[in-house]
């Protein structure tokens, strides 16, 4: 009796995490079918259209604050903002109420995010690009957390909760990495009269968080200005999306063990209203208690799950293969190709970023989770056998919407950036296969009795 209870109160704590998985790893296919829609429409008669699309010129404001960009620009630096913004919220989730939120639960994914970041990084240097060439060290430690649960969402009941939670929480904080990197490295000439008021700004927030001020409009009127800021001062805007992210109160006004004797009353308040079954409209007293239900459901959300519930849709299925299907179109077979009739994009750059990100992140993630238990600083999940744990690396090795997301930032030669992208297609789908495959093949199908 007691571990049937033991794994209902498992499922339980589960079920949030699995919808998690399950809209995050959908969302991974649909980039996949889109990335391949891009590909052959940069590689097709019509690829003259897709250039012409996404330069097209668009501006946003009036006179002196005008804003003229290329649809590129604005999907990068506009709608990844919104991108950035939901990944903040999932790093500031996890660490306050996640699988970040303790040392023993955080510390092995976070080890091994460590490994998969450093590692990758050094094998790019050690092969000695130079000249802008070399900015591109910090395409490799990129995964793509999407595409990465979306293949081991295909693997199916044959994958331990553990190891799904594990990929995750790697992810997220390979996320995180990326995020700094993108802030320290790859950001321009800094206006700082624009990133003071920026700060300005985001401490009024944080203010506001601190004394539990949940309009959720106060956020995101304010928020706005702040990437506009950013936008000017020199700072990747996508880090103004982070930052504003970690404002967002991450506690309900009503607490859980409220809710429901709350709601209960209400209820009781509604059924002990006048009754007419020949009367299809409600009285006053009725619309009064439904309106205090509504708030009631309304203040049990926390803003910030509230907002990423709402936004992970859009994020999932809308910018992201919007960006893929922006950035992710590259012609294989270039113009200027030399004289033996190779692809002028098949070089040495992209050799190192695919090698970079199928090895560098495959020893990376196993070497490091293997460090962590060896010194007994983390224990690994039960009946997992080591060798998964490379599956898992080389799963991280898919970089795709981030390692497109910095190449975009570390180069501004349209060459050197089409050899990253074969470079990024090349490792992850290696990554991908072999991922699947080694974890296809050591993972066993699930018996009657489940996992403990």
């Amino acid at each position: 009796m007691d571990l049937r209870k033991r794994r209902v109160v498992a499922r339980t704590i589960a079920r949030p995490f699995e919808k998690f998985f399950e809209r995050i790893s959908g969302g991974g296919i649909l980039l996949m079918f889109v990335t391949l829609a891009a590909l052959l429409w940069a590689n097709s008669p019509l690829q003259g259209y897709y250039n012409l699309v996404w330069d097209y010129d668009l501006f946003l404001g009036v006179s002196a604050y005008e804003l003229h960009h290329s649809v590129l620009h604005w999907i990068n630096d506009g709608l990844m903002v919104i991108f950035f913004f939901v990944v903040g919220l999932e790093i500031k989730r996890e660490f306050i109420a996640g699988e970040l939120s303790s040392f023993r639960q955080a510390i092995f994914p976070l080890i091994a995010a460590v490994g998969g970041m450093l590692v990758p990084i050094l094998l790019f240097s050690i092969f000695g690009l130079s000249g802008e060439a070399s900015k591109g060290w910090g395409i490799p430690m990129a995964t793509d957390i999407a595409f990465s649960l979306a293949v081991l969402g295909i693997l199916g009941s044959r994958v331990p909760l553990s190891l799904k939670v594990f990929l995750t929480a790697l992810a997220i904080v390979d996320d995180l990495g990326a995020i700094l990197v993108i802030a320290l490295f790859y950001s321009h000439q800094i206006y700082w009269s624009y990133l003071l008021i920026a700060f300005g700004l985001l401490l009024v927030l944080v203010l506001a968080n601190y004394f539990d001020v949940q309009i959720i409009h106060l956020y995101t009127g304010i928020g706005f200005l702040i990437w506009f800021l950013f936008l000017k001062s020199g700072i990747h805007p996508t880090i103004a999306g982070v930052l504003i992210a970690f404002t967002i109160p991450a506690r309900p006004k009503v607490k859980i063990n409220q809710f429901i004797p709350k709601i209960k009353w209400r209820l009781r308040k509604f059924r002990g209203l006048p009754e007419d079954d020949t009367d299809f409209v409600l009285s006053n007293e009725q619309l009064s208690a439904i309106d205090h239900i509504e708030e009631l459901v309304k203040e049990v959300q926390s803003p910030l799950q509230m907002i990423e519930h709402h936004l992970s849709g859009m994020v999932n299925y809308l910018i992201l293969p919007l960006f893929a299907l922006a950035n992710a179109g590259v012609t294989i077979l270039a113009q200027d190709a030399g004289k033996n009739g190779e692809s002028a994009v098949f070089t040495s750059l992209s050799l190192i970023v695919a090698l970079s990100l199928i090895f560098g992140k495959a020893i990376g993630i196993s070497l490091f989770s293997w460090l962590a238990v060896k010194f007994k600083i983390a224990a690994k999940p039960k009946h997992v056998p080591w060798i998964a744990f490379v599956g898992l690396g080389l799963l991280g090795g898919i970089g795709f919407t981030m390692s497109l997301f910095i190449a975009n930032l570390a180069f501004q030669d349209p060459a050197l950036l089409d050899q990253a992208k074969i470079g990024i297609f090349f490792g992850s789908i290696v990554s991908g296969l072999a991922g699947y495959f080694l974890l296809r093949h050591v993972l066993k199908a699930p018996t009657a009795a489940g996992e403990e």
